[in-house]
Parts: C-alpha cells; structure tokens; sequence
C-alpha cells in the first residue's frame, strides 16, 4: 500500500512544470477573487456612493437637502435633471436618483406628505441599503423636525380658530424657538442619532481582519483542490487503460492496497496544495494563519481527507478517464456554487442556503471561516471538522464496493 502510494507521489512531482501550473492556477484565482471581494488593494474607508439628485422644488430647503447630502462622507451628489437622471440610470452608469417633487418645501412646512422619492436599479440591492441608511438620517434631520413645526402650527390654527392673525403669528414664533433651541441642543442630536434600529457588529472587519480576503482563499482554494484530487484519482482509470493495473492485480499484494495506496498518494498532495495555498496567502495576502494554527492545520487534514475521497470516488465509479473529466467538472462545479466557492452565501436565495449542506465546500469554508473571521476555539471549530471526517469517510466506503465491482471483474 505504501510503495504503491510513495509510487503516485513520484509519479506526481515526475512532471515539475505540471505542479507549478496546478498550484499556479489556484493562486492566480485566490489573488484575482481577493481583488474582486476588496480583500486586498482597498482601503479601509469605503467608497463613497454616487447618487443622482433632481431638484424640481428649486427652493431654500431643497437647496439645504443637496448641500447637507453632499457633505455626507459616504454620499456624492451628482445634479442631472430628471429625464437625464433616468437615462443613466437605465444605461447602468448610476445607481440611482433621489427626487424632490415641485411643493417640497411647502409640504414640509406644512408638515404633509413629503413629495420625495428614490428611483433606482433593482440589480444595485444591496448598494441601495446602503444609501438608504445614510438618506434616512440626514432627510430626518432636515425634514422631519420642520414638519413636526408645521404640524404643531397647523394643529394651533385647528384648535384656536378663534385667535387673531397676530396671536397666531407669536404663538408660532415662540414655538420656532422652542424648535430652534432644541436643534442645537445635545437632545436633539441624540434622538436623530437613535432615529433608527441601533446596530452594533459583533463581527467586523476591524475587529476580526478582512472578510473578502477569507471568502476568496478558502472558497477557491477547496473548489481547485477538488479539480486537483479528481485529475489524481482518475490515474487509477490511466493505469487500467494502459494496463498497468491488470500487472498489478496479478501480483500478491490484497487489492484493497492498490485503492488504499492510491488515497494515501491523493491525500498526500491535497494536504501539500492547501498548505501552499494558506503559505502563500500569509506571505502575499496578508493573512494571519497563525491565529490559530492548531486548528488550522486539523482543517487542512480533515478538508484534505474529504476533497481525496471525492477524487478516488469518482475514479471509483466512473469507467473512463473521459467519465471522470466530464462527470466531476459537473458535479465540482454544482457543489462549489452551493456551498458558496463562487459566490458569498449570504447573496443566495433561502433555497440555496438549504442546499449548501451537502456541498464538501460548505463545510471546509465554514471550517476556515471559524478559523480566520469569527476567531472560535477548535472545540466549536471541531463539528465541522468531524462532518468533513463523515464525508470522507461514507465516499471511501462507497469507493471500496465501487472498486471491488468494477475493478476486480479484470482478473
């Protein structure tokens, strides 16, 4: 079993130039990946967001609103009449255009509906929860308290409509500097600051490094590895068709050793490319792989052992090299988009959430995710570790009756 093993190892490091292109590809996808989820090359400030703005009030107080949006640190403005708004918008050059109706200020004033409104593109989502954050505590400030004001006058007028003109006008004026006191009080800030659902984050990326650098290294680096254990294990269906393994089963070694010797040479180099990998990422990427370096290298073992059986299970049960090649492109390529190797899970729909537990990639990413992003003990870390063990271990069993079946009808 050992010999046949130490035999595939050689055999795989025979080709230098192979080796490097197989551990070049995943590293070029993890450094590409990092760039496009910001994980590397971004600053810690975040862009601002372009938002359009079409002023149809041309007033005071919509002059107010651009000017008090615009110095907002995570919004730019950008002034374009509706129509052209609109059209960038359909062309996909913004995002979106904020609104302000002709009677704006009147209606604010007022205290009536607000003629306001937001016009955006539905592909932009999670963008516009963004904006619409920022939106909601600058407009409270500037529009709500003025039609809070408008509704206390119009309730004076509405319970006193006896009074003069003139008692009116200094009952209103005294609540304008009730109001106006109030704006420049400490008070005031701290009810528009509590204006919305407080959130703090447990898990941040101040506090716990760089999430986009996470999803690119362990999401691309299990979906490659099991491309890699597919290309190894698919050797035994060469060796068959070269007639190698029929030399081999004649000889007086127990079968079951040419399987076992073959998932040892498999293991070996999945444990080698994940190692490679997690190297090169500290060293380039900047990620801190000694966190918690005990329970990281019992996730590179335990993901290892899941993505080789895979490999030794397709070759396994397929009966041609090009079986292997077509059959585990289709299957890597469905469990590495549910278990979110393309793309983060938290974009999916709830469906696909659900689905995502029966990809190897969910459990080795949730594995390196407990690891680098939520910094947990390996006794939290260790459910995941032991499913990755089950699934390694139901694909071996499967491998050895597929083995026995397909393979040993040669003798």
């Amino acid at each position: 079993m050992f010999t046949i093993a130490l035999k595939g190892i050689k055999r795989y490091f025979k080709d230098k130039t192979a080796v490097f292109l197989s551990l070049l590809l995943p590293i070029a996808l993890i450094t590409i990946f990092a760039l496009m989820y910001g994980g590397i090359g971004s600053k810690k400030e975040s862009r601002p967001i372009s938002l359009l703005f079409s002023d149809q009030d041309n007033t005071q107080l919509s002059a107010e609103v651009y000017t008090k949006l615009n110095n907002e640190e995570g919004l730019n403005l950008i002034a374009r009449p509706y129509n052209e708004a609109e059209e960038l918008i359909r062309k996909g050059k913004n995002s979106a255009v904020l609104v302000l109706y002709n009677g704006f200020q009147d209606s604010v004033n007022a205290g009536k509906k607000i003629p306001m409104e937001l016009f955006y593109d539905q592909a932009k989502e999670i963008e516009m929860g963004l904006l619409q954050q920022a939106l909601w505590s600058n407009l409270f400030g500037i529009t709500m308290k003025k039609g809070i004001k408008g509704k206390v006058s119009n309730w004076i007028k509405e319970q006193n409509p006896d009074l003069n003109d003139s008692q009116i006008t200094d009952i209103q004026t005294k609540v304008e500097n009730q109001f106006s006191d109030f704006e420049s009080s400490e008070e005031s800030s701290e009810i528009e600051n509590n204006s919305g659902l407080p959130m703090t984050a447990l898990v941040s990326e101040e506090k716990n490094g760089n999430l986009g650098l996470v999803q690119a290294i362990a999401g691309i680096a299990i979906m490659m590895l099991l491309f890699s254990v597919s290309a190894s294990g698919a050797t035994l269906l060469q060796e068959k068709e070269d007639g190698t393994f029929r030399r081999l089963l004649i000889t007086p070694i127990n079968p079951s050793e040419i399987l076992f010797g073959k998932m040892l040479s498999t293991l070996f180099m999945s444990i080698l490319q994940l190692t490679i990998m997690f190297i090169y990422s500290w060293l380039v990427l900047g990620l801190d792989i000694f966190i918690n370096l005990p329970a990281l290298l019992l996730m590179i073992l335990c993901a290892a052992i899941a993505c080789s059986s895979f490999g030794i299970f397709m070759a396994s049960v397929c009966k041609s090299r090009k079986q292997v090649e077509s059959l585990s492109t289709l299957i890597i390529l469905i469990i590495s988009a549910l278990g979110g190797s393309m793309m983060p899970l938290f974009f999916m729909p709830a469906i696909m959430k659900k689905l995502a537990v029966i990809s190897v990639n969910y459990w080795a990413m949730e594995g390196f995710f407990d690891i680098f992003w939520r910094q947990l003990p390996i006794i939290d870390i260790l459910p995941k570790m032991l499913i990755l063990l089950g699934i390694g271990a139901v694909l071996t069993s499967i491998s050895i009756v597929a083995f026995k079946r397909n393979y040993l009808k040669m003798i």
